[in-house]
């Protein structure tokens, strides 16, 4: 998969992952758009690094859209941490 699958990939991602944690998040919609990016290169990375499986070139393998929903959800929750969250207003 290309960098601009990947994006792609993040940019669904951080839409599922905003479905999955509903709320007022600090950033909008580009932060949200911005950390699904992220957490489809992290969760990624991850999946290939700790799990021992390597990042397919399949835009639709399973396996790549769990990791990369897995780490926007991830970043999702770190960044509602770090700089605030739904709760709070």
């Amino acid at each position: 998969m290309t960098v601009f699958g990947w994006i792609i990939l993040g940019l669904l991602a951080g839409v599922i992952a905003k479905v999955l944690l509903p709320g007022r998040d600090p950033g909008g919609l580009i932060g949200t758009t911005l950390i699904g990016i992220a957490g489809a290169f992290t969760g990624g990375w991850l999946s290939a690094r700790f799990l021992d499986r390597p990042i397919s070139n399949d835009f639709f393998d399973g396996a790549t859209w769990l990791a990369a929903i897995g780490g926007s959800l991830v970043l999702l929750i770190a960044y509602r941490i770090l700089f605030g969250h739904s709760r709070s207003r």
